[in-house]
């Protein structure tokens, strides 16, 4: 049983999504407005959060914004009626791990929430990932380069471990939208590029090499 938190300020929908994840074993809490979805998500502890942007008092993506900044751990699903490819760009690139437009089917977000939830526990289980010179902690989501330890944002954190896992292979920029940023296509974006910067900042930028035309590749010494 995992402890979800839905905000959302149509009560009929709340009402769904709320029975829905229940049907599935959660424990679910809800609200209907932006103000007390942050009180409730700073407060209490939420293996995930679904949260709608579209609110009359503070905007989802503020809320978004705001809970990330708090735990950077913190795993958000956004599920908004506002589905163009810049407004989810914009969720990912602030921290939300998954994007369900709306109108939608109850059996994709309750599949998208499993998965999203699979990934919390199975990253729990190995407490580091070593990869060189890298330390991969599972459990601070910061990565030790040399001694110097750097706490990782959620994106960067599981695009820095994608990288390790395939240490000394090239990855495409194709195969890194669909793995890390949950992408069946091409946004049109340059979503990796910007968080690979990030990420490179954050350690030796030399050993994330740029293939050109390609994507990148975490060097394997």
């Amino acid at each position: 049983m995992a402890r979800v938190l839905v905000v959302d300020d149509e009560p009929e929908i709340c009402r769904f999504v709320e029975r829905a994840l229940q049907s599935a074993g959660h424990h679910v809490t809800s609200c209907h407005d932006g103000v007390q979805g942050l009180q409730l998500a700073s407060d209490g502890t939420f293996d995930l959060i679904v949260l709608d942007l579209a609110m009359p008092d503070i905007d989802g993506m503020m809320v978004l914004a705001a809970v990330h900044a708090r735990d950077p751990s913190q795993r958000v699903i956004v599920l908004s009626a506002r589905g163009s490819v810049d407004v989810r760009v914009a969720c990912l690139e602030r921290g939300a791990v998954d994007f369900v437009a709306k109108p939608f089917a109850v059996r994709e977000l309750l599949a998208r929430v499993e998965a999203r939830l699979t990934e919390h526990r199975d990253a729990a289980v190995p407490s580091t990932l070593r990869s060189g010179r890298l330390v991969l902690d599972f459990r601070r989501r910061s990565v030790t380069v040399d001694g110097v330890t750097t706490v990782l944002s959620q994106r960067e954190f599981l695009l820095l471990q994608y990288l390790m896992r395939r240490s000394g292979l090239v990855c495409t920029r194709e195969e890194l939208l669909s793995e890390v940023w949950g992408y069946g296509f091409d946004p049109g974006s340059n979503v990796v590029d910007v968080c690979v910067r990030r990420l490179r900042s954050k350690v030796d930028g030399d050993l994330i090499r740029t293939v050109r035309n390609v994507g990148y590749q975490l060097q394997s010494a």
